[in-house]
């Protein structure tokens, strides 16, 4: 669940994106996994999923080593975009906190593979530029 004011934008990263809609001081819980809020998927129910919905699924989902699940952040968590290269978030399966200071506007990144060294080969992408 974000524990922060965010916005959705055009982002230069990939596609859509998450973006601070307020200070956001270095440290700051920006979200954390909450179990009545965030969507929690065994393998077999999304293999019981029609093709759209299990592709959705797992384009926005992370998997959880320790639940054994895949999380569907309900709210726009699920926008934030990937960078190995200059994360500002310092992400968990369980949680993120803001790596350095971030302007309103900015936009929020986090390196995925942080919490789900899975996501990139799940959508057969086998090399990351960014």
């Amino acid at each position: 669940m974000l524990l922060i004011y965010t916005t959705l934008g055009s982002s230069n990263i990939h596609g859509i994106g998450l973006f601070a809609a307020q200070f956001i001081p270095k440290g700051t819980v920006t979200w954390r996994y909450h179990p009545d809020f965030d969507i929690a998927y065994s393998t077999h129910e999304i293999e019981g999923m029609s093709l759209p919905a299990r592709e959705q699924i797992l384009k926005y989902a992370y998997y959880d080593q320790d639940l054994q699940k895949y999380i569907l952040c309900f709210d726009d968590q699920r926008f934030i975009n990937h960078s190995s290269n200059d994360p500002n978030i310092l992400s968990t399966p369980r949680e993120d906190i803001a790596a350095r200071d971030i302007q309103e506007g900015e936009e929020l990144l986090s390196d995925y593979n942080c919490f789900d060294n899975t996501y990139f080969e799940r959508l057969g992408l086998k090399t990351l530029l960014n």
